[in-house]
């Protein structure tokens, strides 16, 4: 291949920066926090506010007298939606309610057992609410980050700081010695097909009749790029040498890179506004914290360090 991974549309943005700053808590909230957006959202009845009538929360089901309720079947299909079956509508919602049922039976079977009041559960509750609370901030800090008006302003200042590009649009050939690539030069030079040259000759691209579409100079690698945007519109290259083999070009376009319209990165600049609004967060309270750690204790000489925990897995949507 001669193309090398695109920049990202909104690199100008700085997202991943912005992610890395953060670092491991938001790297763990990003996933709720693009809740926010109108994603392809399993059909869920909402979780009713706190306080709200129970006529907003209907139970669906009675477990040994344990009523499950609406919320809570949002709440469970939220948690589990990616280990769910390919279903939707009706049999998503029992395969569901059947999972809380099993839940719900379970729960209380190990409360029979009291392993509620043991050492472990309550470490394990504690932490589960420290969890819930962190991700509800992060996701009430992306519902006030996204606005019309914030995503119209942050694209429109995207598209006056972006440079104009030139972009060619190429096919090419691709062999492996200097001989071959010099015959098919010539004969594409003389008039015959590139496109049936291509498809006759080519170890890359050949189905396409070795058309690559539009390209930027930086996404090919550097022999390929100076050969192809020296060139004029209709030129036949001379065989050029890259990592690949050896290359007979031809141009068959040359334009200013579109921008993007705002339809085509709505999306992105959504998922920007929201983990710069969560960085900016996480990054506040750390500054304005205090945080004290304790002493590690000494290594035994005999037994090697523990490794590092791996980073915690992103929340479940």
């Amino acid at each position: 291949m001669t193309r090398s991974a695109p920049p990202a549309l909104l690199a100008a943005l700085s997202v991943l920066a912005l992610s890395v700053a953060a670092g491991p808590v938001l790297a763990q909230s990003q996933a709720p926090a693009a809740k926010s957006a109108p994603a392809a959202a399993p059909a869920a009845t909402p979780a009713p506010a706190a306080g709200a009538p129970a006529a907003s929360d209907p139970v669906v089901a009675t477990v040994n007298g344990t009523p499950i309720r609406a919320s809570e079947v949002a709440i469970a299909e939220e948690d589990i939606g990616p280990g769910l079956p390919q279903v939707q509508g009706a049999q998503r919602a029992e395969y569901v309610l059947s999972f809380l049922t099993d839940m719900t039976l379970l729960a209380k079977a190990a409360e029979a057992q009291k392993l509620d009041q043991s050492q472990d559960f309550q470490q394990r509750l504690a932490y589960a609410r420290t969890k819930a609370l962190m991700e509800a901030l992060m996701m009430s800090e992306a519902k006030k980050a996204v606005s019309d008006e914030a995503k119209r302003k942050t694209y429109d200042e995207f598209v006056a700081t972006t440079k104009p590009e030139t972009e060619v649009r190429a096919r090419h050939i691709l062999v492996d010695d200097e001989a071959k690539a010099k015959e098919i030069a010539a004969k594409a030079k003389g008039g015959e097909d590139f496109a049936k040259l291509a498809k006759d000759n080519s170890k890359d691209s050949a189905e396409d009749g070795g058309d690559l579409g539009y390209f930027t100079k930086d996404q090919m690698v550097p022999e390929f790029a100076e050969a192809a945007f020296k060139m004029e519109k209709g030129q036949v290259s001379d065989p050029v040498k890259s990592q690949f083999g050896w290359h007979v070009i031809k141009v068959e376009d040359k334009r200013q890179k579109p921008v993007p319209s705002y339809e085509q990165v709505s999306d992105q600049i959504e998922q920007y506004l929201v983990r710069k609004a969560q960085t900016e967060l996480v990054t506040k309270l750390r500054a304005d914290a205090k945080v004290e750690k304790a002493s590690a204790p000494a290594a035994s000489p005999t037994s090697p360090a523990p490794a590092a925990p791996a980073a915690p897995a992103p929340a479940k949507n």
